[in-house]
C-alpha cells in the first residue's frame, strides 16, 4: 500500500501524533519525513498516495494528522474533502499544496478549525510551524493565505461560459493532454516543451479557472468544449 519504506515507530505518550502524508510526489514525501523525523512529538510516519489508501489509513489511524496536497487528488471538490473529515472527526488536517483557489479555503477553512494551510512555498521555519501546531491540534493558517483572506483579495475569478477566453491556445492545449489523463512529463516529451513550461502552463489553468485539481480542471475542459466525451472515453 506504501511505496516507501519509511514506516517507523517511536516510544509512544500521549502527546505524540501519527502522521499521514497524503501526497505522490516523491521529492515531497522524503522532505516531510525528513522534518517530521526530526520532531520529538511524531510517533508514525505513513503514506497514502490515493484517496483509497487515505481512506485505509484513516480507518486504522483515525486521529493522525493529515498532511494533504489536494491538488494532487481526485476529490470532486471542498464539499467531498469535508464529508471525509466529518467521517474522521478525530484526524487534523493540514493542507500543503502550491496553490490553492479562495473560494476552496474560504469554504474549506470556515468548515472546520481541524483545518490548517501552509504553501509548498513556504519557509522552512513556516513550514515546520505548522506542523507543530497541527501535532498539538492547533490550528496554522500561512502568512500568505491569512493575508489573503483577511484582505478579501485572491478571488476566484467567476466560473468562465463557453465563450469566455481566459485561457491562451498554448494553455487550452495543455489543458486537454491534462483532460486526457497525461501527464507533465508525458505532455513536455509530446510538444517538445521543458516540463517547466508544462507545469507553469498548468499552475495558470488552475489559477485562471479557480479550480484546484485534475478532475475539476477536466470538468471545465469538457464543459468548455476543449475536450468532448468520445476523445476522453477512448
Amino acid at each position: 500500500m506504501c511505496t516507501f519504506a519509511a514506516e517507523f515507530f517511536i516510544f509512544l505518550h500521549p502527546y505524540m501524533r501519527e502522521f499521514i502524508i497524503a501526497d505522490h510526489q516523491d521529492i515531497t514525501k522524503a522532505g516531510m519525513m525528513f522534518l517530521l523525523s526530526s520532531q520529538k512529538d511524531t510517533a508514525l510516519l505513513l503514506e497514502a498516495d490515493n484517496k483509497t489508501e487515505l481512506v485505509q489509513q484513516l480507518r486504522l489511524h483515525p486521529q493522525a494528522v493529515v498532511i494533504l496536497d489536494y491538488t494532487l487528488f481526485d476529490f470532486s471538490g471542498a464539499d467531498e474533502l469535508i464529508v471525509l473529515h466529518e467521517r474522521f472527526k478525530e484526524a487534523d488536517w493540514l493542507l500543503f499544496s502550491d496553490e490553492l483557489s479562495m473560494e476552496f479555503l474560504r469554504q474549506v477553512l470556515f468548515s472546520s478549525m481541524a483545518f490548517g494551510v501552509v504553501l509548498k512555498d513556504s519557509s522552512k521555519e513556516e513550514i515546520l510551524s505548522a506542523l507543530q501546531c497541527a501535532s498539538r491540534k492547533e490550528r496554522f493558517i500561512c502568512n500568505h493565505v491569512s493575508n489573503l483572506l483577511l484582505s478579501g483579495s485572491g478571488a476566484s475569478p467567476a466560473r468562465p461560459t463557453l465563450k469566455d477566453e481566459l485561457l491562451t491556445p498554448a494553455e487550452r492545449s495543455v489543458l486537454k493532454e491534462i483532460a486526457l489523463g497525461k501527464t507533465t512529463k508525458e505532455i513536455a516529451a509530446e510538444k517538445n516543451l521543458s516540463f517547466h513550461t508544462v507545469n507553469s502552463h498548468r499552475k495558470n489553468i488552475f489559477r485562471k479557472l479557480g479550480v484546484n485539481n485534475v478532475h475539476e480542471a477536466t470538468k471545465y475542459a469538457m464543459k468548455a468544449g476543449i475536450v468532448d466525451l468520445v476523445e476522453y472515453y477512448i
